[in-house]
């Protein structure tokens, strides 16, 4: 038997949206609340804090993933420097995954920090 490692050749956006970080904060807290609570998670690499929507698997989006592409509607974003597992305010809390392990991810913040307008250095 052969087994083939075939990694992914492109990923496409959509849509990018950055935020303040703690403008997000406020809104995911209040979105979790009225979809009846839970504490949401968000990713984290390498600086920048993110979430991703991707579209559902028709058929076009699946040939796209086989051909090598990755199609995200749209990603948004926040710079915030150190990692934290939990980041609690008086609404709510938001949990975070470090992400930084995984390459696409890797490549995606860097080109995400690139065109923030809110970097700090």
């Amino acid at each position: 038997m052969e087994i083939i490692f075939e990694p992914w050749k492109q990923l496409v956006i959509h849509e990018v949206l950055e935020l303040k970080f703690e403008e997000w904060i406020t809104q995911i807290i209040a979105s979790a609340r009225s979809a009846g609570g839970g504490i949401p998670t968000i990713f984290w690499s390498d600086g920048i804090a993110f979430h991703f929507a991707t579209f559902p698997d028709t058929e076009t989006i699946v040939q796209e993933k086989l051909k090598g592409r990755i199609h995200y509607s749209s990603v948004t974003f926040a710079i915030k420097d150190k990692f934290e597992k939990q980041v609690v305010r008086e609404s709510g809390a938001v949990n975070f995954t470090d992400v930084s392990h995984n390459e696409i991810f890797n490549e995606l913040t860097k080109k995400l920090k690139v065109q923030s307008k809110f970097k700090t250095s």
